[in-house]
């Protein structure tokens, strides 16, 4: 089958040269050569008797920079669309304050508004320095602090939905840090078939080298609670043009169309945010 398919033992981790998809594989497009029959026999044979490759750790362990122990928080905030202004200025005067707060074992990474997309909605990207225990420590913390609770019962009045997912980050991205702007943001959101998500890590491990040219990759994670087998990466662009431009050339390079060729097969859904970022937001 082709690698990474049904019938191919997948190695765990993604550093070395022998995980398929990564630098050290040449993908092979289709099904084509003199082995194509060979190949599309061993796939159909696949269908009905799946290796399993034993082992002894998490997936999110393979995929993750487990020695930072990075956990993130996004929050989506539907606002009602006569409130977004002051939802925004509300955000501004709070959220900062406890970014900059050493007392708080969390930074802000970035907040934004979607402007194409759902409309009048809000994105917040949060990093807990320190994983599961930072997080913990956080929500304790904030549950005696006046102005916090304050604020979410302000918020409250001026939202119709949200919802939140915990996320690690793919080792081979880039750690989302602060960015001069004027930028716009792109989140594409991919959601996965169940098993497939170490397929992905391993083509994207080599994809990502060719969309690094204009510093375009900020950050990329995966879900460890709310939607499983979710994927987000976030990419900045200076306009919708600059973004057209950047996503045509990576048509250019050769290898591209090999990983998209192969990674199309395991999504189930996909949507794409252009955010703009508040003024309360690290990364402009």
């Amino acid at each position: 089958g082709p690698p990474g398919g049904r019938g191919w033992p997948l190695t765990p981790g993604l550093r070395g040269s022998g995980a398929p998809g990564g630098r050290g594989w040449p993908l092979t497009p289709g099904l084509r050569g003199s082995g194509s029959r060979d190949r599309e026999d061993s796939w159909f044979k696949s269908l009905f008797v799946r290796k399993v490759d034993p082992r002894k750790d998490a997936h999110s362990n393979l995929l993750t920079k487990n020695e930072e122990s990075n956990l993130y928080k996004i929050q989506f905030h539907n606002v009602k669309p006569e409130s977004l202004e002051a939802y925004n200025k509300l955000c501004e005067d709070v959220l900062p304050s406890i970014h900059a707060d050493k007392y708080y074992p969390c930074e802000l990474v970035g907040t934004w508004n979607t402007w194409y997309g759902e409309q009048d909605q809000a994105v917040h990207l949060w990093r807990y320095r320190g994983g599961y225990p930072a997080l913990t420590e956080v929500m304790n913390k904030l549950r005696q602090n006046k102005e916090f609770t304050a604020y979410r019962k302000e918020r409250g009045k001026m939202l119709l939905s949200r919802r939140n997912q915990l996320l690690l980050e793919f080792s081979f991205w880039n750690e989302p840090v602060p960015r001069e702007g004027p930028n716009i943001y792109e989140l594409r959101s991919y959601q996965l078939r169940p098993g497939t998500m170490i397929e992905w890590g391993n083509y994207w491990a080599r994809a990502i080298g060719y969309r690094q040219h204009n510093r375009e990759a900020v950050g990329g994670f995966f879900s460890q609670i709310g939607n499983l087998y979710m994927v987000h990466h976030l990419w900045a662009y200076k306009d919708l043009q600059s973004r057209e431009n950047t996503r045509n050339a990576a048509w250019q390079q050769e290898g591209w169309h090999e990983v998209v060729y192969y990674t199309v097969p395991l999504i189930q859904h996909m949507d794409s945010r252009i955010m703009i970022p508040t003024k309360a937001s690290p990364m402009q």
